[in-house]
């Protein structure tokens, strides 16, 4: 018996139908509106025209009949961006769309079918087309204003196919998410891509973060002070790859050609140098930096500050009056035009260049002095002119003109010294009268010990003097090492750390010192037998400032194995109760350099749970000791967080003063679960 044959599927047909006899139908599920807007799909649209056609049903009314119009189920924002080219004239009120009649089941149920078995495309897929259609002949402009995205989004996409195809393939077969993708894209070497790949064989490591820091571990960030001082664009002229990360923030990327980079910091230090050199100094030490302290002991040479030619004043009231009527004339509150605004901007540079006055020093003097040049902290060049080191002094008759405060000399200290001990002095015999002989040293030694004493009866009845003189010695001290122009046998012992990290230099406290020191040294005398005066100017208040930075440069709290005094360490613990010092405010704070990356795992997860909690620490417990000291950083960031030794005097441990605001909580969300 022959078999019924299986009847045939029989489609809808299709018809070209005028748009005015197209309406919008209820039954189309789709209610919340998402993806592309309507304005970018009839721009679309236009270009390519209608890709797919609308799925219509016949309009009856109440008594069944057709009405002779279309009600649209499925593809009404196909149906609003052809409504939208209607209203904007760009497409006729009749023009034919294409369609296809249904005639069985609902309308519901077509709109639900289209939209559910719709399969969106694999990200991958993108990617290549976009590669595709480069390949072709479009640019990143052409592709982002076809499909109606940024040119960004366009380099990301590109940035993505163009990561290692052993990579993509992984991540077509899900073996690998989209953000661990975006990480690999940092690097261009599809070789090194694979490497850190192969690498990754615990679920922690496969973290975005610590796929970027293995794929740069070996480059300079962009923001290192060498690379800024290079700048970027001498680094690629000179053929340096960089790296971008076009996903994340990447502070201007990673330099991977460091051999590179650090020849064209020598170059460019080298050319800096020559010209400091030119200008006539004895030496020149070079080095993108130095040590912390490594001008202790050495004078530095007062400069003149060259003054402002008379076109030069003129012009700066020029300026100076402009800026002033600008910014009055603009002060209501108001958003500053732009233009305005750009022209106060021009008019505060060249004011700060008039202000900026070029130094000049004693050439003389310049034959025994040198400089130091250096990078800063911000990436510019730094010359530290006219420092005389011990060995380049002149002698002694030289340095002390004769006259002033230098008339104490050697052997009225002995004889002070004689006098107030109690040590005898070889007697020498008496002269016969010989008219005005020069007067013997014992009798020198005896009349000046008997002034001595009177001097110091005197200056202990005189505080204000006293202080005075105090305050010259130690100034002497601090601005002019190896000079003997005083009376008091005082030493301010200024200790230079052991520990000289170049570091330290850039901290907020180093960098105070340094402005406020810089700021005294200007108003010190050429040489030190001019001092007195100059401080007999001062009024009380500067007096006492700049005892207390002389005072202030003698202080030493730092613990030493050779030099375990407890009387100088508990005095430091009591000196910083009375100041009430605090070294969060002061600026310091943890991180992996000076603090985290130095200690065990077991010390840095004490320092999130005090900071941040139990939960905290416990979420990132479980990984390696770099990735673990690189994420407490981000947790105790802003928390105020110290180590024991540097919180003050009693402080509890858990004793944390948290920020009003909530960033550093915010970071939480970031951190990897422990698995």
């Amino acid at each position: 018996m022959a078999t019924k044959a299986a009847d045939k599927i029989i489609l809808s047909r299709s018809q070209d139908i005028p748009f005015n006899k197209l309406v919008l139908s209820q039954a189309n599920v789709r209610r919340v509106k998402a993806g592309v807007s309507i304005a970018d799909l009839a721009e679309d649209i236009a270009r390519r025209t209608l890709l797919q056609s609308l799925s219509v049903r016949a309009q009856v009314d109440g008594e069944g009949n057709e009405t002779g119009l279309y009600e649209v189920p499925t593809g009404g924002r196909r149906y609003r961006a052809l409504e939208l080219l209607v209203k904007q004239k760009r497409l006729a009120r009749n023009a034919p769309i294409p369609c296809i009649i249904r005639t069985e089941g609902l309308g519901e149920e077509d709109s639900l079918a289209e939209n559910l078995q719709r399969v969106a495309l694999h990200p991958l897929d993108q990617f290549r087309a976009f590669q595709t259609l480069m390949d072709k002949g479009l640019s990143e402009e052409d592709i982002a204003a076809r499909f109606f995205v940024t040119p960004a989004v366009v380099k990301q996409r590109l940035r993505l196919a163009s990561v290692s195809p052993k990579l993509l393939e992984i991540y077509a077969e899900d073996g690998m998410n989209l953000d661990m993708l975006m990480a690999f894209s940092v690097s261009d070497s599809h070789e090194r891509q694979e490497q850190v790949w192969a690498s990754l064989t615990q679920p922690w490591q496969k973290e975005p973060y610590h796929i970027r820091r293995a794929l740069t571990a070996s480059s300079i960030p962009a923001y290192d002070k060498r690379a800024r001082f290079v700048g970027l664009e001498a680094y690629i002229a000179a053929g340096g790859p960089i790296m971008r990360d076009l996903f994340t923030p990447d502070d201007g990327g990673w330099l991977g050609d460091v051999p590179l980079l650090e020849r064209l910091v020598t170059e460019k230090l080298a050319k800096a140098a020559e010209a400091v050199m030119a200008e006539g100094w004895k030496w020149v030490e070079v080095n993108v930096d130095f040590l912390y302290g490594h001008t202790v002991g050495q004078r530095r040479l007062k400069a003149e500050i060259v003054p402002r030619t008379e076109a030069e004043e003129a012009r700066y009231a020029e300026l100076t009056a402009e800026y002033e009527r600008l910014a009055e004339e603009h002060d209501t509150g108001e958003d500053i035009p732009e233009e305005v605004d750009q022209r106060l901007t021009a008019l505060a540079a060249e004011i700060a260049q008039l202000e900026e006055r070029p130094e000049r020093f004693d050439p003389q003097e310049m034959a025994r002095a040198g400089c130091y040049v250096r990078v800063n902290a911000e990436g510019e060049l730094r010359v530290e002119r006219g420092f005389v080191r011990r060995e380049d002094e002149p002698p002694v008759e030289e340095a002390i003109p004769e006259g002033g405060a230098a008339e104490c000399d050697v052997t009225q200290s002995a004889a002070a010294h004689a006098a107030y001990t109690g040590t005898s002095v070889s007697q020498e015999p008496e002269p016969e009268d010989e008219g005005m002989k020069p007067l013997s040293d014992r009798l020198v030694m005896e009349l000046t010990t008997h002034r001595t004493l009177a001097l110091r009866d005197a200056l202990a009845r005189d505080p204000d003097t006293a202080f005075l003189a105090v305050l010259h010695a130690l100034c002497l001290e601090t601005f002019y090492p190896g000079s003997y122009a005083s009376c008091l046998e005082i030493s301010a012992r200024g200790t230079v750390p052991v520990l000289q990290e170049p570091s330290l230099r850039d901290c907020a406290a180093a960098t105070a010192i340094v402005d406020r020191h810089e700021n005294w040294r200007q108003q010190m005398p050429a040489r030190a037998t001019e001092l007195w005066d100059v401080l007999v100017g001062f009024d009380a208040d500067s007096r006492a400032a700049l005892f207390a930075h002389c005072v202030a440069g003698t202080v030493n709290a730092v613990h030493e194995n050779w030099n375990r005094h407890n009387g100088r360490l508990n005095h430091a613990d009591t000196l910083a109760g009375v100041l009430d010092l605090d070294m969060a405010t002061a600026g310091w704070v943890p991180t992996v350099d000076n603090f985290l990356g130095r200690v065990t795992k077991a010390r840095i997860l004490e320092a999130v749970r005090e900071a941040k909690g139990a939960e905290a620490a416990q979420r990132i417990e479980h990984l390696k000791k770099p990735d673990m000291a690189a994420h407490a950083q981000e947790l105790l960031a802003g928390t105020g967080w110290l180590p024991e030794l540097l919180r003050k005097t009693g402080q509890p441990k858990g004793e944390i003063t948290h920020p009003a605001d909530n960033t550093a909580a915010e970071a939480d969300a970031s951190l990897p679960v422990a698995a």
